[in-house]
């Protein structure tokens, strides 16, 4: 009876053993998997670019950053892939920022002359210039490349660099003005610099041309309420004209025209001579 429990406990702790041994292999065969992808020699840059790209939209964003830095050490040139390796690293330097947030610690007290520490650009930012300055080469070699405005656009708008984001996107939209994505890209930007009326009309270009274009349909809503408070908070021209004018005939009498000094020239004019003095007209 000892002997019969003794072998199924034996045969029980194999079976255990032997599971444990096939998930550790099962692991370390995904994680191997990971490893080979990352390190793996590509063709060319641009199946590292479409690899990367992938595990971007997949949610691995520290992959797609490794293989992304493969493509472009391959191809200098390649302005997708550091417009993707741009959107990598603000999504890892997001997450560090809202880790940082949680655990933040009281900021030192400025020391009276100490010299400001110098700013340290974002790995993200690096890649975005680096996209920029792919895309002037493209378009340097053909004007004609709607899509290399409209991705140099996108990427200054990473930067922040509102102003030639407008400019680039504008250009794209002349080029291919029946392109519904690029009308609501402007329009986006346009917001951003208050530049309203604009954007209205670029968003309803891009609503003309997509009836199912549910951003700039949202993108609409902001630019005319954006519009609205222009509008209300601004006093036209000549209604402040007036207001001044019935301001200033209800504070003071009017004063007899025998009384009155002639004031300086308006608007910078100059006072004209007499008539007799005026030189001839020839």
């Amino acid at each position: 009876m000892r002997f019969r429990i003794l072998i199924v406990i034996t045969i029980a702790a194999a079976v255990l053993q032997l599971g444990c041994s096939g998930t550790q292999q099962n692991g370390a065969d995904v994680n191997a998997q990971q490893n080979d992808t990352a390190n793996a020699a590509f063709a060319n840059a641009d199946e590292a670019l479409a690899e990367g790209s992938r595990l971007l939209d997949a949610g691995e964003t520290e992959r797609a950053i490794e293989v992304l830095n493969q493509a472009v050490a391959m191809n200098g040139d390649l302005a997708e892939a550091y417009f993707r390796l741009g959107i990598a690293y603000s999504l890892v330097e997001f997450r560090d920022q809202v880790a940082a947030d949680e655990s933040v610690e009281p900021t030192p007290t400025p020391v009276p002359g100490e010299k400001k520490p110098k700013e340290i650009r974002s790995n993200s930012e690096i890649a975005f210039e680096k996209a920029v300055a792919a895309y002037k080469r493209m378009i340097a070699a053909n004007r004609e490349d709607h899509l290399a405005y409209y991705n140099m656009g996108r990427s200054y708008n990473k930067l922040n660099e509102d102003e030639d984001a407008a400019k680039a996107l504008r250009q794209a939209v002349e080029l291919k003005p029946d392109d519904s994505e690029y009308h609501t890209e402007l329009g986006s930007i346009l917001i951003k610099l208050a530049k309203y009326p604009e954007a209205v009309g670029a968003l309803k270009k891009a609503i003309e041309l997509d009836p199912n274009n549910l951003e700039a349909e949202e993108l609409l809503e902001k630019a005319e309420a954006g519009r609205k408070r222009i509008s209300f908070t601004t006093l036209p021209k000549d209604d402040k004209k007036a207001s001044n004018s019935n301001t200033n005939s209800n504070s003071a009498p009017d004063e007899p025209a025998s009384n009155k000094k002639p004031g300086p020239p308006v608007g910078g004019d100059k006072p004209k001579p007499p008539v007799a003095n005026r030189p001839k007209q020839p």
